[in-house]
């Protein structure tokens, strides 16, 4: 047999012909993806971005919005595709990127900013280390809230302790019901939560009509968004602010951080309420090679400094505040490392009703 491999021909005998034209051609298939060049991968390959919740949401605004305009600062600017992938409060989305999704630097993705501590806080649904994700940034950090009906008893924190309050959720496991949680069990807040409701639309609707008194775990900016008119005719009372820092729209609201008694306490509220910090995450599958990784990073820096993708962020009201793929790893990390015992203790309070 005569064999040409790496520009050498060589003659063998059968057997071992075989098995070197074996090794041969394993090398000619594997060397264009590891040799071609970025630029020359992204012009025969399009970009998905996988959405964890359906169109329309915010998640799905912020993904598409990054969409719009990352393919420019991407060598070979690829096809954007936007994929949206709900379930399980984005978690489908966030394991299929981390277990099923190429490796190649093809598929990006965002899903709920609290999915990266869902296996600490004993989520069985969570297949993933998050601290193996190809974190490319987030659009920006921010500042959940707990708002209560202006005919509702309560009408501020204090009274949240002293009165009876029926807050709204989508699930126990969402923002809207872990956030609840966390204030009823660690600090004796009179809440009771009525789960269920399909999402943000459907539980402002029961706030209006007064099956509910109110929500916990409503992003700040969403409020302002899609509910300017509440805040203009004083329809809600802000009570609490959940998050790690204060809005400047808020002065006098109390941050939840601030109202930790104990070390427990403020070790228990950074675990929950960090993610809070990389509110719009987005990543990639673990293992990319190191070029693509650095890549899909500073073509994501570069979108959020994007004028055009700026001023379509601000016709759309998404706040953009940027933080870079290396913060959010690190504190992705430095929440891993939460002592065992307060991460038992927040999968006791996240759970209990």
């Amino acid at each position: 047999m005569v064999l040409t491999c790496s520009g050498r021909t060589r003659k063998f005998g059968s057997l071992i012909g075989l098995l070197l034209a074996a090794g041969c051609f394993s090398q000619a298939w594997t060397r264009p993806a590891h040799g071609e060049s970025a630029e020359d991968f992204y012009k025969s390959h399009a970009l998905s971005i996988v959405i964890g919740f359906p169109p329309a949401s915010a998640y799905d605004l912020y993904g598409r919005a990054v969409g719009r305009h990352i393919g420019k600062h991407i060598p070979g600017n690829p096809t954007v595709v936007p994929v949206n992938k709900p379930g399980a409060s984005s978690l489908l989305a966030a394991n299929y990127i981390y277990s099923i999704a190429p490796k190649d630097g093809s598929t990006i993705g965002i899903f709920n900013r609290t999915a990266p501590i869902a296996p600490l806080l004993g989520n069985a649904g969570s297949k993933f280390d998050a601290r193996k994700f190809t974190w490319l940034g987030s659009v920006g950090n921010e500042i959940s809230v707990c708002v209560a009906w202006h005919t509702a008893a309560v009408k501020t924190w204090d009274d949240l302790l002293t009165k009876d309050f029926v807050a709204a959720a989508a699930g126990l496991s969402t923002d809207t019901g872990v956030f609840a949680l966390v204030l009823k069990n660690l600090f004796g807040a009179r809440i009771k939560i009525v789960s269920g409701y399909a999402g943000g639309a459907e539980m402002s609707k029961a706030i209006e009509a007064g099956e509910v008194d109110g929500r916990c775990g409503w992003s700040w900016s969403g409020v302002k968004a899609s509910k300017p008119y509440w805040l203009d005719e004083k329809k809600i009372n802000v009570l609490v602010q959940l998050g790690l820092q204060k809005s400047g729209d808020l002065p006098s609201v109390p941050l939840i951080t601030e109202l930790a008694k104990s070390e427990e306490q403020r070790q228990i509220l950074k675990l929950v309420f960090s993610p809070q910090e990389f509110a719009w995450p987005f990543v990639a599958p673990p293992d990319l090679p190191e070029d693509r990784k650095q890549m899909l990073r500073a073509a994501f820096d570069a979108t959020l400094r994007d004028a055009e993708f700026l001023d379509d962020a601000k016709r759309t009201a998404l706040e953009v505040s940027p933080v870079s793929g290396p913060a959010v790893e690190a504190l992705i990390d430095e929440l891993y490392r939460t002592p065992e015992p307060i991460a038992a203790k927040v999968r006791q309070i996240t759970t209990a009703q």
